[in-house]
């Protein structure tokens, strides 16, 4: 290992693959959907409100003023009646009063269908919400394997520089025996410098995705994260589950699904709340209230000035052109329209779990070859060395067998991680990212 990627490793932060699926659930995406399923709360805590009484206090203080008045009116006058006319200084009239209300609903069919309705709403949040958090998650996963490959990746190279040096120092020791020409030495050296640029080059795309993966998780753009080996390079792939039970998990567990249907039962309670124009309203109101020309009577002789009031109301939409009966429809179509929106999602989630699926037992097979490719290129650059060293052969067909490997074990490595990440694509699908959740 150089001493640039070693310096580089040394004052990395570590990051597991259990860190980054448990931080990607919380990053500003994830986040952003419980503060949307915080406001569905609310909105259920809002059409309760109607339920419950409301009571209203209200205070106040009025002063009227009248200016100078003339008029003119009949009045008796030693036995008899004549027109005067009146003149009325001006006035400054005050008046104060309190009042305390109390309405209650007894009967409104659509204040209980917006209840029902928000909480519809609210149970369909919180499935876009678990949506969301396994989408950060999946891309927090992808965006680990991604770094984590080009972490792997400059190991293989550096193996590969190391298999160079080893070349180098064969064939400098034939030379320096007789036994090949300075060409092989000059070949073998040329072919160990390539080999360090190609680590060196690695550098670039290794800090893009460090910088992806620290800003994915909520972490300074600049630090310098190191995933930490999640141990899958050593262990065989498991096989993936089979399609139809991969179907029905995510048919019960995907948040989507969950979502869709709740948005269609808010929609069918949309109905419901248009219909309610249909039917009568009753409340009941009590009133309290205190009035007068005098403060000190309105506010600190509770004896004088009271007056309480009553009554039950019945409201009744008897007609009101119709609107009504368009409101309804309206509701039914936006209910058609959310069934068929949950139809096809449902359809497309059985493509998605497909494809994942398939994806996953390719990816897996491919690895098996890779593996495969890999021993046999491993042999081969052991026969080739062995060839070099007895002098039947040139650095050219060591070099040859030694990129092979090199390329059968970078092959064998993308393999082997892309056959993580569609296992985790395929757990997203069915909906089991985060088997912890209630879904």
């Amino acid at each position: 290992m150089s001493a640039l990627v070693l310096a580089a490793v040394l004052a990395a932060t570590p990051v597991t693959l259990e860190d980054a699926r448990a931080r990607s659930r919380e990053n500003v995406q994830a986040l952003t959907a419980l503060l949307q399923v915080s406001s569905a709360e609310q909105d259920v805590r809002i059409a309760r409100s109607s339920l419950l009484p409301q009571l209203r206090f209200q205070t106040g203080a009025n002063l009227d003023y009248n200016g100078p008045q003339r008029y003119t009116d009949i009045v008796a006058v030693d036995g008899g009646f004549e027109r005067q006319v009146i003149d009325v200084p001006e006035s400054l009239i005050p008046s104060f009063g309190l009042s305390v209300t109390l309405q209650q609903s007894i009967y409104d069919r659509a204040v209980w269908a917006r209840l029902s309705q928000s909480g519809a709403q609210l149970e369909a949040q919180r499935g876009e919400a678990f949506e969301q958090q396994d989408t950060s998650e999946l891309e927090g996963i992808q965006r680990f394997y991604a770094l984590f490959r080009s972490q792997a990746t400059i190991l293989v190279l550096q193996k590969n520089v190391e298999r160079s040096e080893q070349q180098l120092e064969r064939a400098r020791a034939l030379f320096q025996a007789g036994r090949v020409g300075k060409a092989e030495e000059l070949s073998a050296q040329v072919n160990l410098g390539n080999d360090r640029i190609a680590v060196v080059s690695r550098q670039s795309q290794l800090a893009t995705d460090q910088t992806r993966l620290a800003a994915w998780l909520a972490m300074p753009g600049a630090e310098v994260v190191e995933a930490v080996d999640p141990g899958v390079l050593n262990q065989p792939a498991a096989p993936a589950p089979a399609l139809d039970q991969a179907l029905e998990t995510a048919r019960t567990r995907r948040p989507l699904l969950m979502a869709l249907r709740e948005r269609l039962r808010a929609a069918e309670l949309q109905e419901s709340i248009a219909r309610a124009g249909y039917l009568p309203r009753l409340t009941l109101q009590g009133t309290y209230s205190r009035g007068g020309p005098n403060a000190d009577i309105v506010f600190t002789q509770p004896k004088l000035q009271n007056s309480v009031s009553g009554g039950v109301g019945l409201s009744w939409d008897i007609f009101n052109g119709f609107s009504t009966q368009a409101q309804a429809r309206r509701a039914e179509y936006q209910s058609r329209v959310a069934e068929l929106n949950l139809q096809q999602n449902e359809r497309e989630l059985e493509g998605s779990v497909r494809q994942a699926h398939v994806t996953l037992q390719a990816q897996i097979t491919s690895t098996e070859l890779a593996e495969a490719n890999r021993k046999a290129a491993s042999d081969a650059l052991s026969l080739a060395e062995e060839r070099f060293n007895a002098g039947v052969s040139s650095t050219l067909e060591v070099r040859d067998a030694q990129l092979k490997l090199t390329q059968a074990e970078l092959t064998l490595l993308e393999n082997r991680i892309n056959v993580e990440i569609a296992r985790f694509g395929l757990m997203r699908a069915m909906g089991t990212l985060a088997p912890g959740e209630a879904k």
